[in-house]
């Protein structure tokens, strides 16, 4: 490897023909599915191929006008495309403005460029929780620590030095460096191997989609056997080939929920371009409902209660020190050092950088493991971080200072200095309290707020954080987080601790390391709880990881940012709000709506079975089922889907759906035997018992419509106002009656058939309901 120059990096011809020869990386994955994959997803599925099928053997019988049913598939189809593709390009465009650019030094200067803008042997300039885009080699730095976890499984940084290896797909835990790289694109590792590492979370499964799946794998292995069930009855009976098809057809067309799995598609992606516009970027359409059902939320104190914006106060200097010294000493470790966390950037705006800095002969970067930073000169050792990380044993007056400032909100920084060179990661045995930096950090102006809404919704807040407990149990209270005051350092209990006691108990944990933070989430999830976790820093990360719900601030590490399931572009902690209604919006109308579907799916198969069984005829062919499916079900839900709903999750969605769908089925069974039973009776005609069933479905179809609809709204009236009138029109217009294959039922010998019928409707379905409700409802609601 031909070493580039560190001063000047690369010059704009060697990049230039860098990119002539390939050597260049490649973009990050996008987050979305391409048009392309959007396209095929929607169109080429398993219902899909079945309603053409049908359509070919329907298209046989030369009955055309029963081709119909095809046409509501291929609205669903496209208007569900159209939504995800223009949901798409609004994440899209919202992931642009996320995009971290990297640090590269080329012709002299340190320049921003987009990752897929680095070329081989470029220098890329990585700091405290940058991630590491490519491969490469260490040329430059003054000391680094980084976390390999995603790619060796060990959890413990590595410190790296000049000369060694950098792979991509780990992050800076510590420091920062000058890497040059080695391998882009394909050629790196984390085109391999790491990328799945990277984006893979362990509680990322959609409940509802697997619930919706489990129901479209009943039907698909229901659909075919009873399909050719009744074909082979019907022809058995004598009926000719063209009807039995019809029959067969109409049937396994009702059977069939087409557009339920894409509606549930375009509901997320909906809510995920709703997101976009308030600026909250979606990296995965499963974490919408994923914070939707989150009762635990853990957050980090800085950049989520509190801005990050700090600031010093003051320092004290201890006995036999003056201030000046105090600060001389501390300007020479922080620009020394040269951290670039929130702590040492507010430390870097108090003290002036000296004109001369020493040599260094060690340097430990500062890292929420250790919760210090130190320096080691020729002559001397300087220190600074957590006092309790320090130093043990601190005399009580001063123990008391440091306490009382925590209580009153400050964060206390501890200055040590030793007389002797420090020459490894340890603290020397020496070193000296030499004063105190009192460090004060800003309240968000929309906490208060937010908190207070979020404990109206049912979610349980937890600070953790790596701050002293008393400082954090400070700011968690001026926050109005309830229980503040049951706060623990973590310090006093390892990592080995009952952490399913502690989360239990306490709801402020203070002092917590990112091991620690991980044991905490993993224990409110063995609880039962759905875990959500906000943070920004790499010590956050193990947490994020972990947790069913990951949120970043877009002020966060890069590395947090890579592992998110949202991130809040404007750093607005209000913007939790919306994104967990948007989230039971997407639930709450998907449960809804599913029970329109399951409706006419399990009133299809019932009936099937009755067929086969009983050797009845099946009552419907395809295209008098078109008006049912279009008008009860295919436009209303569309509508339905998108309605603001955001009552917490009841989280018994089999429950839920059924106790709509049951009863809806239900009474359409027992209005098709009664019909039945009425033909043999009055002597009705074929023509007129079809018509009388499609009428009597159709309005048992509107009545579980006005039960989901719940509650009414004026958009929801005239909804069902117009689908009602336009269903009428089908049964008083003659062309309408004949296109649909109907015939009148306007008779006075009809009438009083269907009219004491349909008075019946709603009282049978919810006397049903409600013995369901109480007699079948609790045997399924544990699959809930």
């Amino acid at each position: 490897m031909q070493e580039t120059n560190l001063s000047t990096g690369l010059t704009t011809a060697e990049v230039q023909k860098r990119q002539a020869a390939g050597q260049q990386n490649t973009a990050p994955k996008p987050l979305t599915r391409t048009v392309g994959q959007i396209l095929r997803a929607n169109i080429i599925t398993l219902f899909n191929i079945i309603n053409l099928l049908l359509g070919v053997l329907i298209a046989t019988t030369g009955s055309y006008k029963n081709l119909f049913f095809l046409v509501v598939v291929v609205v669903n189809t496209v208007i569900g495309t159209f939504q995800e593709i223009r949901s798409k390009r609004q994440v899209d465009k919202v992931s642009l403005l996320a995009r971290r650019p990297l640090t590269v030094r080329r012709d002299g200067s340190d320049q921003k460029i987009d990752q897929e803008d680095a070329v081989l042997d470029d220098l890329l300039v990585l700091r405290r929780g940058d991630s590491v885009p490519v491969d490469g080699i260490v040329r430059e730095t003054a000391g680094i620590e980084v976390d390999e976890s995603q790619i060796t499984g060990e959890s413990l940084p590595i410190r790296k030095s000049v000369g060694d290896p950098m792979t991509s797909g780990s992050f800076l835990v510590s420091g920062t460096a000058t890497v040059q790289v080695t391998a882009v694109g394909n050629a790196s590792f984390v085109h391999k191997l790491a990328a799945e590492a990277k984006t893979e979370k362990r509680n990322n499964n959609s409940q509802l989609l697997d619930t919706i799946n489990q129901i479209i794998r009943f039907i698909t292995y229901a659909l075919v056997p009873l399909g050719v069930l009744l074909f082979a009855r019907s022809i058995w009976r004598g009926r000719t080939v063209n009807y039995a098809i019809l029959r067969t057809s109409a049937a396994m067309v009702g059977m069939i929920p087409e557009g339920l799995v894409l509606l549930t598609s375009v509901a997320l992606a909906v809510g995920a371009m709703n997101l976009g516009k308030r600026r909250v970027l979606v990296r995965s359409l499963t974490a919408i409902e994923a914070l939707a059902r989150v009762d635990i939320l853990c957050l980090d104190k800085t950049g989520t209660i509190t801005t990050g914006n700090l600031s010093v106060t003051k320092v004290v200097a201890m006995t036999g020190f003056t201030n000046d010294q105090v600060q001389q000493w501390l300007a020479q470790a922080i620009y020394t050092i040269n951290d670039d966390n929130q702590t040492a950037m507010a430390l870097k705006h108090y003290f002036a950088k000296p004109t001369e800095l020493a040599p260094a002969l060690h340097i430990t970067p500062f890292s929420s493991a250790r919760k210090w930073s130190g320096l080691g000169l020729a002559n001397e050792s300087i220190l600074f971080g957590a006092p309790e990380f320090m130093f043990h044993g601190l005399p009580d007056h001063i123990s008391r200072e440091i306490n009382d400032a925590a209580k009153d909100g400050y964060r206390v920084l501890a200055v040590g200095r030793s007389a002797g060179p420090m020459t490894n990661d340890t603290i020397p045995a020496d070193l000296t309290l030499v004063g105190l930096v009192y460090i004060a950090d800003e309240l968000r102006k929309e906490a208060t707020g937010t908190f207070d809404y979020l404990r109206t919704q049912g979610v349980t807040i937890k600070v953790i954080s790596g701050d002293n407990p008393l400082t954090v149990a400070n700011v968690a209270a001026r926050a109005g987080i309830p229980n503040a005051n049951t706060a623990i350092d973590m310090s006093t209990v390892g990592e080995d601790a009952d952490f399913d006691h502690l989360v239990a108990t306490y709801t402020v944990f203070g002092r917590v390391t990112p091991t620690q933070k991980r044991s905490l989430v993993k224990a409110y999830q063995r609880a039962g709880h759905t875990v959500g976790m906000t943070g920004d820093g790499v010590n956050d990360i193990l947490a994020l990881r972990e947790s069913n719900c990951a949120i970043v601030m877009a002020t966060g590490s890069e590395a947090a940012q890579g592992i998110a399931d949202f991130v809040l572009l404007d750093a607005n902690f209000d913007a939790m709000i919306f994104v967990l209604n948007e989230g039971r919006r997407v639930i709450n109308n998907i449960e809804r709506v599913a029970s329109l579907f399951l409706v006419k799916t399990i009133y299809s198969i019932s009936l099937s079975l009755l067929s086969v069984i009983f050797s009845l005829e099946y009552p419907f062919i395809p295209i008098q089922l078109t008006p049912i499916s279009a008008l009860t079900v295919g436009i209303p839900t569309f509508f339905l889907a998108l309605q603001p709903d955001y009552r917490p999750i009841a989280r018994k969605f089999y429950e839920n759906v059924m106790a709509t769908a049951a009863p809806g089925a239900l009474c359409v069974i027992i209005y098709v035997l009664v019909i039945g039973g009425l033909k043999q009776w009055l002597g009705f005609s074929a023509d007129t018992t079809g018509t009388l069933t499609v009428l009597l479905t159709g309005l048992v179809g509107f009545t579980a419509l006005m039960a989901v609809s719940q509650p009414f709204d004026r958009f929801k009236v005239l909804l069902v106002v117009v689908l009602m009138a336009a269903f009428a029109a089908i049964f008083i217009i003659p062309a309408g009656r004949a296109f649909f294959s109907l015939t009148s039922i306007w008779t006075v010998r009809n009438l009083l058939v269907w009219i004491p019928l349909t008075a019946t409707i709603p009282v049978l379905f919810f006397l049903l309901r409600n013995f369901l409700s109480n007699q079948i409802a609790p045997r399924i609601a544990w699959r809930s």
